[in-house]
C-alpha cells in the first residue's frame, strides 16, 4: 500500500491522498476528503473503507484524525451534482477539500480522478495502492454516512440509515413509483426517466 508513497516521500514531497464517498448513490451529497500523514507513515488501517466494517471505519477516523498532519473535507449536495454532472461535482468536492487542509502539499494521489491544476497522480485502484488515499477514502465514508443518517432522520421512509441513498430493493421501488425526497439526484436514472 506503500510502493508510491515511499518513492515520492524519498523525494522530499509531501503526498496528499484524496478520495470520496457517494458517487453513485441516487440520495445525498458526494463528500471527498484530503490526507496528508507524516512522510514514512507505516501502514496502520487494513485497508480502504470499502474493507471495513462500520466499527472498523470509525475507529480508523479516529486514529487518521490523530495521524495525520492535515485532514480536509468537502461535501457537495444533491442539486449541485444535478446542475454539473457527478464527474464535475466529485472533482469540485476534491478540490475543496484540498483547499480546507490549509497545508502545504507537493502531489496528490487520488483513486483514478485526475484533478485538473493540481500535481496529480490518478491511480486506478488508488484507495488500495495509496494509504493517504486509503485513509482519506474512510474519513469521506464517515462523513457521509453521519450524514445520511441525519436524513434519515428527516425521511424515515427511504432508510438512508441503511442504504445510505444508494439503490437497495425497497428504495428502488420507491423512487420507480415516483417518490422522491430534496436530497434525491433527479438526473440520475431512474429518476430522471419519472421527471422527463
Amino acid at each position: 500500500m506503500l510502493n508510491y508513497e515511499l518513492e515520492l516521500w524519498e523525494k522530499g514531497l509531501l503526498v496528499a491522498g484524496v478520495d470520496e464517498a457517494g458517487r453513485g448513490p441516487l440520495a445525498g451529497p458526494v463528500v471527498a476528503a484530503a490526507v496528508i500523514l507524516p512522510p514514512f507513515t507505516e501502514p496502520f488501517i487494513k485497508g480502504d473503507s470499502k474493507k471495513l466494517t462500520k466499527k472498523e471505519r470509525e475507529e480508523a477516523y479516529e486514529e487518521i484524525k490523530n495521524k495525520a498532519l492535515a485532514v480536509g473535507t468537502a461535501v457537495v449536495d444533491s442539486a449541485v451534482i444535478d446542475r454539473v454532472n457527478i464527474l464535475r461535482a466529485t472533482k469540485l468536492a476534491m478540490k475543496r477539500a484540498l483547499k480546507d487542509l490549509k497545508y502545504h502539499y507537493d502531489i496528490v494521489i487520488t483513486d483514478y480522478v485526475k484533478l485538473e491544476g493540481e500535481n496529480c497522480m490518478p491511480l486506478v485502484k488508488g484507495d488500495e495502492k495509496s494509504l493517504n488515499c486509503a485513509c482519506a477514502s474512510i474519513i469521506a465514508k464517515v462523513i457521509r454516512d453521519k450524514i445520511m443518517e441525519i436524513y434519515h432522520k428527516i425521511y424515515p421512509d427511504f432508510n438512508f440509515a441503511s442504504n445510505k441513498g444508494y439503490p437497495s430493493k425497497t428504495h428502488l421501488e420507491k423512487v420507480e413509483k415516483g417518490e422522491y425526497t430534496e436530497i434525491h439526484r433527479k438526473s440520475f436514472s431512474p429518476l430522471k426517466k419519472k421527471l422527463f
